[in-house]
């Protein structure tokens, strides 16, 4: 299991708009389908990795708590499916439905929005504030598999709690961390 760090985009970056194929719905969704009023989270997932298997309920429960509050949420998968078959989007449709995904998963077949993000790893977070500009990009929290530290979402949902209050963002952002995206070749 490699372990790759998220690149950290530069705070301030406008969200690269997208339109892709949700796997759920087999629905067209636009980042202007997703966006929530006081925010936006991207998140580049995929089905197979172990660091996004360890952290799939923690990403519904903090979805669903924070949606309500005026976030979009989104999830991503830029995998090479012809290597990664268990990535493709029939698997990203059961991966969703097994989860309970609360928010569309959008298959990014040509990569070309994990480029545009500068996405590195899965899981890899972005949040956007209601302008759409980057205010936090990183790790959901320290929990890793097999460190024993339960998943909590901590270190997203202060990035969440500060957008809602209007607090500045804490400096020390730290990247996520999991299996590289699946690059074609």
């Amino acid at each position: 299991m490699a372990r790759i760090e998220s690149k950290m985009l530069l705070l301030g970056t406008k969200a690269p708009d997208f339109t892709l194929i949700d796997a759920v719905t087999n629905k067209v969704v636009s980042l202007k389908d997703v966006r929530g009023e006081k925010g936006t989270v991207v998140m580049f997932i995929c089905n197979h990795c172990p660091f996004v298997k360890h952290v799939n309920e923690e990403l519904v429960r903090l979805c669903n708590d924070y949606r309500v509050t005026g976030f979009g949420f989104v999830a991503i998968s830029s995998n090479d499916v012809e290597n990664y078959p268990e990535d493709s989007p029939a698997e990203m449709w059961r991966t969703a439905q097994k989860n309970s995904y609360p928010f569309p998963y959008l298959y990014d077949e040509t990569q070309e929005v994990a480029k545009a993000y500068d996405a590195a790893c899965t899981p890899d977070f972005y949040l956007f504030d209601g302008e759409l500009k980057l205010v936090y990009r990183g790790q959901l929290d320290n929990s890793r598999p097999g460190n024993g530290i339960p998943t909590n979402g901590r270190d997203l949902r202060e990035a969440l709690d500060s957008v809602l209050s209007n607090n500045p963002q804490r400096k020390d952002q730290k990247p996520s961390m999991g299996c590289n995206i699946k690059w074609k070749k």
